[in-house]
């Protein structure tokens, strides 16, 4: 044996009987630590309540350690205004090299969700950090967050549904906590320097003093340091299913539903964070599809495909009855729209993250009522989406070009601008850069929007939904131009728009080979890491200075009860 602790762990595991099941009162089995009688056990054992004034938060720990097990404490949250405390319910051992199991409850302003921040710590690194709101509000009544910590795996539960499952990855050379007995340790504290929107929103001390109550804890664990403890239950009884568990199909469909709709914080999705790849325990870490196809994209040695394709081999005409054309041996794509018909095509492929380029040319004089789409987007009702509408107009007049962020079908994010040239003169290109850390929007190279990954603040970011590119020329004059008063003029017709020279740098997560073909740090693959220099925000500014016509962050009259969060992130 290396270490007592893990003498301790060989014995719980290798004797016929172990484990100890605990439903405990708050008097017997914790300390109150500190908070100079802010911290209180009330009736009969059964509750205890954690405050915080100006002067100080509290907190307690538990007299037992453990050594694996399945603990669960039922918690009910400061209500109100929350804004810069953090609850915190956490597992730990001591020192430079201690390992840690996360609850962290983050509160905000009220009517905004918390964020419940989780992560794992082993041998004194942490940086596996997953954040979410929850579905309920946690501050009405008590709910049950729970942890089993076994030999292969984690897993979080609130109210019994999964919320994250850390798996032991130590045969790819990633440490894992199981050598050394952790406590349980809770308190409140404040924490506005960085809790609540990244410490923007500080402590608002008149709605003191804050309260959080805990009772129902139960632990059914191995207590190292007792004789008899880990000795008194069969080691295949059921009260020590944790043992061994794991989650079952329907579990996975729970995990996979809060993952999809409720994460707003993934470390295996933040290259800005892991520039040089992500750490090597994501791969063990993917809860779907689509997030397995991301990890796989970023962990293998080389990743990314690059495509300058012909439209016959990479699109598929979709709609229009012969509207669309493909001409020039596929070099060039046409719609067409009559007052029949319009037309479209789609890519044959998904992309998940890269950089798009298409050349457009824009349907010429008196184009009211017409839209041309050219965007990318997945399907279904929580879809995402990221668009370049062309919107047209009256001879003379500029085109509008209307851009817009859709995560999980939540849009209104929309920016609009006109050009300073005639896009309907001559070929121009219209790119999108998409990495885990903001979507760039260019015309001919330079950049008109930049927007953020807010998921840090409680925005949702596409990133796990691979999207396809669509384009189509239609009918729109209920509202395209200046807002449907101008009508499309039908003696005009067929318009026409112009597509060459499409191009997509990115990962094609259907393709067993796609991610593998060009190294991640090659100069083709820059994209996975893009951000603009200072030239570039010079021009973005110059952009948004002279050509800019709408921007939702400063439009008052749609959002009076105050600007979406992401606004902040995307000034």
């Amino acid at each position: 044996m290396a270490s007592s602790s893990k003498l301790v762990l060989v014995m719980c595991f290798m004797i016929s009987a172990f484990g100890i099941a605990i439903g405990a009162k708050f008097d017997q089995e914790f300390d109150i630590t500190w908070g100079d009688g802010r911290a209180k056990i009330l009736n009969n054992g059964d509750l205890l309540t954690l405050s915080l004034d100006k002067i100080s938060g509290s907190g307690f720990q538990p007299k037992n350690e453990y050594l694996f097990g399945k603990i669960d404490m039922q918690l009910k949250l400061v209500p109100g205004n929350s804004a810069g405390t953090v609850t915190a319910y956490y597992l730990s051992s001591q020192g430079p090299t201690h390992d840690e199991i996360d609850f962290e409850f983050l509160g905000n302003l009220s009517g905004d969700p918390y964020t419940l921040h989780t992560n794992v710590f082993s041998q004194g690194k942490g940086n596996r950090e997953q954040q979410f709101h929850l579905w309920f509000d946690p501050t009405a009544d008590f709910h049950t967050y729970s942890i089993t910590w076994n030999p292969q795996r984690i897993i979080f539960y609130v109210d019994g549904t999964p919320i994250r499952e850390y798996k032991n990855s130590e045969s790819i050379g990633v440490s894992y906590p199981k050598n050394q007995p952790m406590r349980i340790y809770s308190s409140l504290w404040n924490a506005d320097d960085w809790a609540t929107r990244g410490g923007l929103v500080k402590t608002d001390w008149s709605q003191a003093p804050f309260s959080a109550s805990y009772r129902n804890f139960s632990a059914n664990a191995c207590i190292p340091t007792s004789s008899s403890s880990c000795s008194s239950i069969s080691a295949t009884s059921t009260s020590n299913s944790w043992l061994n568990e794991e989650l079952d199909n329907t579990s996975q469909e729970r995990l996979k539903w809060v993952q999809k709709n409720y994460m707003v914080y993934d470390y295996c999705t933040d290259s800005k964070r892991f520039p040089q790849g992500f750490p090597a325990d994501c791969l063990n870490m993917a809860s779907s599809s689509s997030k397995l196809v991301l990890v796989m994209c970023f962990m293998i040695s080389a990743f990314g495909i690059a495509i300058g394709a012909k439209f016959d081999q990479e699109f598929d005409i979709t709609w229009g009855d012969g509207r669309a054309k493909i001409l020039n041996n596929g070099d060039l794509l046409t719609l067409s729209l009559d007052k029949i018909s319009g037309s479209g095509f789609q890519s044959k492929n998904e992309y998940l993250f890269g950089k798009i380029d298409m050349q457009l040319k824009l349907v010429p004089r008196n184009s009211a009522g017409t839209v041309t789409a050219y965007y990318l987007s997945s399907q279904g009702p929580t879809h995402d989406e990221i668009d370049f509408e062309f919107l047209g107009n009256l001879s003379g007049d500029p085109y509008t070009l209307h851009t817009n962020v859709f995560s999980q079908g939540k849009g209104n994010r929309e920016q609009q601008f006109h050009l300073w040239f005639d896009p309907t003169a001559d070929f121009h290109t219209y790119a999108i850069t998409w990495n885990p850390q903001r979507i760039i929007f260019y015309v001919d190279g330079t950049p008109i929007r930049e927007y953020k990954n807010s998921e840090s603040i409680g925005v949702s970011y596409p990133k796990n939904q691979p999207m396809r590119i669509y384009s189509s020329l239609w009918n729109a004059d209920d509202w395209a131009t200046r807002g449907g008063l101008v009508k499309t003029d039908w003696s005009q017709a067929p318009f026409s728009a112009s597509y060459r020279n499409f191009s997509a740098n990115a990962c094609i997560p259907t393709s067993s080979s796609s991610c593998s073909s060009i190294s991640a740090t090659s100069t083709s693959n820059s994209w996975l890491n893009e951000e603009l220099d200072n030239t570039s925000q010079e021009r973005l500014k110059w952009v948004q200075k002279n050509y800019m016509v709408y921007d939702y962050c400063t439009d008052s009259k749609r959002f009076p009860q105050g600007f979406p969060a992401d606004c902040v992130q995307n000034i």
